[in-house]
């Protein structure tokens, strides 16, 4: 690895507080705190705040539309920076045999979590992490290539999608159902559709999100004053996310979540390159740590773990321990219902995020 290289990856604090808000909010959810949240703030001023920590039903964005396209994002920016130390000793076959071992336990947590949420043995590919392990094999299996390579596949397989989805139904290609391509794939692969209208073959557009991650991330390791990449990642990212927003208005294609049209792909996108430009501006640019930010950078240092266990074991044992303690407080003090729940949430939040704390202190790791 280049000096340049070294020097960029070890000041890149950016991205740590970046991916590590990120999966701060992920864990947040599983500890209850969007749902009771909403519940207690139902009817009064904080209901708009409330109803953007959920997916819009359907053709629509709210913020928190945004947080699977943010991890996305932010692991393929991290890739030039973990596979360039692998890669510079020169032993490609063992970064091959790492992405792919990566992959499939990806795979496989993701199927496995669908078993935990349905209490049985089940075949559902919708989750996160699933999704994950393919668009990292296909940024992985391009990143070699120029920059513009990169991004022209990434516009292809945006087109693809949409002669997809059009082919297949050619009068209403993005209408609210299930009769739409991917539901289709989803009857052949998994022999059901999902109610919530969410398709396995999201992958596909998505894949554009960790691509054009790993563009920036070799962006960032290029030998350039700080201010053109900040300029680079403004002027792509307005240009992406307008375009995403245009194709909407103008009719053509509806920005969707769930089946991850290309409009939303797009928008949600170009939002990822904006927020990294920000961060990477206000942390790393102007030098400024602030120690307060490891709150959120230390939930990153182990992203896949705290969420495996937020999802599993948290969700299902530490709300309940949190209630108890909570309820038991704060009940004999007349504090509503609602309002006890938003502070259990918050209490097991806290115990997930000591966790990452914990472990990052005593500097274990768990790689993937």
């Amino acid at each position: 690895m280049s000096q340049l290289a070294d020097n960029v990856s070890k000041r890149l604090f950016s991205l740590d507080v970046f991916r590590g808000l990120t999966m701060f909010l992920l864990i947040a959810e599983a500890a209850g705190f969007h749902h009771y949240f909403s519940e207690w703030a139902e009817g009064g001023i904080f209901e708009g705040i409330a109803h953007q920590l959920h997916h819009h039903p359907w053709n629509g964005l709210r913020f928190w539309d945004l947080i699977q396209p943010f991890f996305m994002f932010i692991v393929g920016v991290a890739m030039p920076f973990s596979l360039r130390k692998r890669l510079a000793k020169g032993d490609r076959k063992s970064v091959n045999k790492h992405i792919l071992r990566r992959c499939f336990l990806l795979f496989a947590f993701g199927a496995l979590l669908h078993c935990v949420y349905s209490y049985e043995l089940v075949w559902e590919l919708w989750n996160v992490l699933v999704q994950l392990a393919f668009t990292i094999l296909i940024a992985y299996a391009i990143m070699h290539l120029p920059n513009k390579t990169q991004i022209g596949i990434s516009v292809g397989l945006l087109l693809l999608t949409e002669v997809l989805y059009r082919a297949y139904n050619p009068e209403a290609p993005y209408a609210q159902g299930h009769d739409s391509f991917g539901s289709f794939v989803d009857q052949l692969v998994m022999g059901q559709v999902n109610g919530g209208y969410w398709v396995f073959v999201n992958f596909i557009p998505t894949a554009a999100h960790t691509i054009w991650g790993v563009v920036c991330g070799k962006l960032l390791l290029e030998h350039l004053p700080e201010k053109e990449k900040i300029r680079q990642f403004v002027i792509w990212g307005s240009i992406v996310l307008v375009l995403g927003f245009a194709l909407d208005l103008l009719g053509i294609t509806p920005i969707v979540k769930r089946i991850a049209t290309t409009s939303f792909t797009l928008a949600s996108g170009g939002i990822a390159i904006l927020t990294l430009a920000f961060f990477y501006w206000a942390i790393d640019v102007r030098n400024h740590h602030p120690k307060w930010l490891r709150i959120f950078s230390v939930v990153g240092t182990n992203s896949i773990f705290i969420y495996l266990f937020a999802e599993t074991v948290g969700a299902q044992w530490f709300r309940g321990f949190g209630k108890i303690w909570v309820s038991g407080l704060l009940s004999p003090l007349g504090v509503p219902e609602p309002a006890i729940m938003v502070w259990s949430s918050l209490a097991v939040l806290f115990i997930f995020w000591y966790i990452t704390y914990f472990l990052d202190q005593h500097k274990i790791y768990f790689k993937v």
